[in-house]
């Protein structure tokens, strides 16, 4: 510390002796912390800054002047940025199994599964997950059937067989195609959770449904219909 005082060296050899400063460095915030990223950084285009003249402020390259708060600091709105829309699946086809079907966006339960549109006629995406088409598994599932409905939209799926083409049509009008690669009916207690629902890997459409013998007394199937389509050129 080349110039310091007597009494500055006397301080600092005293906090390092008590560890103090090695107690900072170890819980110090990392690289970046507190920064603002910039388009380039984010891999996105900054929007416009609402108001702002654009002339860049003293010092900040390209910075609008409202940008800045007294003493130069930058600063930007606490609200999070409004997530990306994305075009989800409208539309479930299987020409082969007569499956034409329209498909809802859906959640998780409170217990933590799978929500099911409680409409018969309709198929869920599950919208945390991929998009069809987008990497890793993109899940549909709906009733085999219902009390109310009879059967369901995806009654015929214990039927699917290889090769069969599989459409999605996606709300911006898209059209995926896949091709059933495999077929099985599964315990709803071996049912491989993290496989199916995996967001990593290559594009893969799964779709769900019950089958097996049906529990009058829990009201439930016993297994599901487990159908996986990759997809097609």
């Amino acid at each position: 510390m080349r110039g310091a005082s007597p009494r500055a060296l006397r301080l600092v050899s005293a906090l390092l002796g008590a560890g103090l400063i090695g107690a900072w460095w170890a819980e110090r915030p990392p690289a970046g912390f507190g920064e603002v990223p910039t388009a380039a950084a984010a891999g996105t285009t900054a929007p416009a800054l609402s108001g702002a003249s654009g002339t860049p402020a003293a010092g900040v390259p390209g910075a609008p002047a409202q940008d800045l708060v007294p003493g130069g600091v930058r600063v930007r709105p606490a609200a999070p940025a409004p997530p990306v829309p994305v075009a989800g699946p409208v539309a479930l086809r299987v020409p082969d199994l007569g499956i034409d079907a329209r498909v809802v966006d859906v959640g998780v339960t409170a217990d933590g599964a799978m929500q099911v549109p409680g409409d018969g006629d309709l198929v869920g995406w599950y919208r945390f997950g991929p998009v069809p088409g987008g990497p890793g598994s993109a899940v549909l599932a709906g009733h085999v059937d219902t009390a109310r409905e009879g059967p369901g939209a995806l009654h015929p799926l214990a039927g699917a067989g290889q090769g069969q083409v599989v459409e999605v049509v996606l709300a911006d009008g898209a059209v995926r195609r896949f091709a059933v690669t495999a077929r099985r009916q599964v315990a709803k207690a071996d049912l491989p959770v993290a496989q199916l629902f995996d967001r990593s890997g290559g594009p893969r459409l799964v779709l769900l449904t019950c089958g097996g013998r049906f529990d009058a007394e829990r009201g439930r199937y016993e297994d599901n219909v487990v159908v996986v389509a990759e997809p097609v050129p």
